[in-house]
């Protein structure tokens, strides 16, 4: 309690925020919650998949290990509550600029990837998020070719 209060007096008196914590504006949160989204909509998520979603997220966010368990602990939640894509999709298209989302759809694809295919279900889901985010087809496609095509070199399937 002590420590809650002392944060919120730093905060208040430096006027910035830790970047390791998540505010349910944070796009961060947003963005990794999609992510989720696309690692158990074909199933549970594998621990490949789960894997490859911190690396994705460590390396976007720049985040430590112990900040990306957090954002992936409080974009569970809010993936579980929602009910639609439209909550995150439409706060990622108002915050991020053409370049942003389109990093967001490859992080989707590469977490669909993990696992070394993507389901019927994955691709329809990133599908839709391009949509909704306003990345036009042929941007989405090529995305999923240079994301293909890195998890096989990757894997040593060439």
């Amino acid at each position: 309690m002590l420590q809650a209060f002392k944060q919120f007096l730093s905060d208040l008196a430096v006027g910035e925020k830790d970047p390791n914590r998540f505010e349910d504006n944070d796009y961060r949160l947003a963005a990794a919650a999609l992510l989720i989204h696309a690692a158990v909509i074909d199933g549970e998520m594998s621990e490949t998949e789960r894997d490859r979603l911190i690396d994705v997220i460590r390396l976007r966010f720049n985040l430590d290990e112990a900040a990306a368990d957090e954002l992936v602990t409080e974009a569970t939640t809010a993936e579980q509550q929602a009910v639609d894509l439209y909550r995150f999709t439409s706060r990622l298209d108002r915050m991020l600029d053409e370049g942003g989302r389109q990093q967001i759809i490859e992080m989707m694809w590469q977490v669909a990837y993990a696992d070394g295919r993507v389901s019927e279900f994955e691709d329809n889901l990133i599908w839709r998020a391009a949509d909704l985010l306003h990345v036009p087809s042929e941007a989405r496609i090529a995305l999923r070719r240079r994301v293909a095509e890195s998890s096989t070199v990757a894997s040593g399937n060439e």
